[in-house]
């Protein structure tokens, strides 16, 4: 099957560039979303990011605002993970997710590796589980097999994401004066 080929084959080679062939230099939202056509995989016009999706992104806090009417490469560090991850989950997790791995204490270079290291592994066993799968009689078990695989992995990162979220909401508790003064409280009868 020649569609199944090619994907299999991009799969396995297409990659967001690393950060430092990202872009040194500023674009601007055409040229943003046309450089962003290249960073994912993408089969259908109808997925890919448009201005709309970039300014609400951008609203809500999601993506940094442009520097005017120009974007860097931490603009394109954001919608690359948001490209990818908004097929998978929510916005508001993809908000918990990213500010944590690109807004958190690495910078943001750091954060954009250690993504695509991960990218990387998965697309690679995405493609080595086609191997078997490539048959027009065995589309249906395929279709399947990837679902079940889809849904594993979204129960586990359903469950990360809830104890992420667990614990910042413990920081931030105990953070705010009235979990300093329930814990002093805590240790003082102790």
């Amino acid at each position: 099957m020649y569609d199944l080929t090619v994907l299999r084959e991009r799969l396995r080679k297409q990659r967001p560039v690393p950060w430092e062939q990202l872009p040194d230099f500023s674009l601007y939202m055409d040229q943003v979303l046309s450089y962003m056509d290249r960073q994912v995989i993408r089969f259908d016009e109808d997925d890919g990011l448009t201005a709309a999706m970039v300014n609400n992104y951008t609203k809500s806090g999601l993506v940094p605002r442009a520097d005017g009417k120009k974007y860097g490469r931490d603009h394109l560090a954001y919608l690359t993970a948001i490209c990818v991850l908004k097929r998978v989950m929510s916005t508001r997790d993809m908000d918990l997710l990213i500010k944590e791995e690109l807004q958190g204490d690495r910078p943001i270079a750091d954060g954009y590796a250690a993504f695509c290291a991960s990218l990387d592994k998965a697309l690679n066993i995405a493609a080595d589980e086609m191997e078997d799968r490539t048959g027009d009689d065995e589309l249906a078990d395929a279709a399947i097999h990837f679902a079940l695989m889809s849904y594993a992995a979204g129960v586990a990162s359903s469950r990360y994401v809830s104890l992420l979220r667990q614990r910042k909401q413990a920081q931030e508790a105990e953070a705010s004066p009235r979990g300093k003064e329930k814990s002093k409280k805590d240790k003082e009868r102790d």
